[in-house]
């Protein structure tokens, strides 16, 4: 619980501490040193305000006016920075205003027959000075030129190109790439439309991915053209590998009437990586495993090397037992006894 009594005893105390601190002849002194030494600070800053000095300040600028129809494709300006030399005084009253009033535009002032609309600085450096004191001079005005580019309902849908560096960890693959959406909607003058056939999304590193992953890019800017959107959801599907194995069926081609492709064994196995989502999908149907019969009359062998002519998309890996099988072209008589 609060002691008033005591709290009131520590304040006394700690009062006549002070008193008895301030009438000391050594703290006399100091006081007179602490005196002094803020009137000399005082000329010395007043005498240190007096002299000029070069700054940079801020003009916020505002665009106004702009038809319904009309898209301004380049990067906005957003503000002006002026450098100016004044006193210190002047600089200081400068720094301690809050802000300074927008420099207005307005778009048909400056709106012409091109898809420019060019504002030099010697048409705002008026409205800069009107805000700063006479004595102020005005140094450099960055930019010298606030430059609109325009377009007038002038747009087409492009596809959106993604880039860059993506892998899958062990045993992973990416088995499908996503962009949302997969074009976006470009406004830019005409001459400058008809050479923009697609968009370029910002680099993407993801060199080793465990899971689906989906990340926002932000599309590369083009000068002179606007993107609705600005940027795009990329999702990059990721899938476990697993391993299957199947019979697949050995199967003579060209081969002439009568003659037939007897292999020892019928059937080989083929083992091979699939994506899990696929696994199910994948048939022996999907493999051909075939010979030709000018290829087998060419060879000095009774064997020849299992070759696949048609592998469903999706497998990799693949291993074959045996990778050699023997085989056998057996005559097949047509002839039918003639009845008498």
């Amino acid at each position: 619980m609060f002691d008033r009594s005591k709290a009131k005893h520590l304040y006394l105390k700690s009062l006549r501490k002070t008193k008895n601190f301030l009438l000391k002849s050594q703290s006399r002194e100091f006081l007179v040193f602490l005196f002094f030494l803020v009137i000399a600070s005082g000329f010395w800053l007043l005498q240190t305000l007096d002299n000029e000095y070069e700054s940079e300040l801020t003009f916020p600028v505002k665009l106004r006016g702009v038809p319904e129809d009309v898209v301004i494709t380049s990067d906005p300006v957003d503000e002006v920075k002026v450098t100016v030399k004044d006193r210190g005084t002047v600089l200081l009253n400068y720094y301690l205003r809050s802000h300074f009033l927008p420099i207005v535009i307005d778009f048909s002032d400056y709106q012409s027959g091109s898809t420019n609309v060019k504002v030099l600085s010697s048409d705002y450096e008026r409205k800069i000075l009107s805000q700063l004191s006479t004595s102020t001079r005005l140094l450099d005005v960055t930019p010298n030129v606030i430059d609109y580019i325009y377009t007038v309902g002038q747009s087409k849908y492009v596809p959106v190109d993604v880039r860059g560096r993506v892998g899958a960890a062990r045993q992973f693959y990416i088995s499908d790439t996503i962009v949302s959406p997969d074009s976006v909607l470009v406004y830019a003058p005409l001459n400058m439309l008809d050479t923009i056939n697609s968009v370029l999304a910002k680099s993407v590193d993801l060199p080793s991915i465990g899971d689906t992953v989906t990340v926002n890019l932000a599309l590369q800017p083009i000068k002179g053209a606007k993107f609705v959107p600005s940027d795009v959801d990329v999702t990059f599907a990721v899938d476990m590998y697993t391993e299957k194995t199947l019979e697949i069926p050995l199967v003579g081609v060209n081969f002439p009437a009568g003659m037939v492709l007897r292999t020892f064994p019928s059937r080989v196995q083929v083992t091979f990586q699939v994506g899990m989502a696929h696994f199910k999908d994948i048939t022996a149907e999907d493999f051909l495993i075939s010979v030709t019969y000018e290829e087998l009359l060419k060879s000095s062998s009774d064997k020849f090397a299992v070759k696949f002519k048609m592998v469903p998309k999706g497998v990799t890996i693949l291993r074959v037992t045996p990778e050699n099988v023997d085989f056998l072209i057996e005559h097949i008589s047509s002839s039918i006894d003639d009845e008498p």
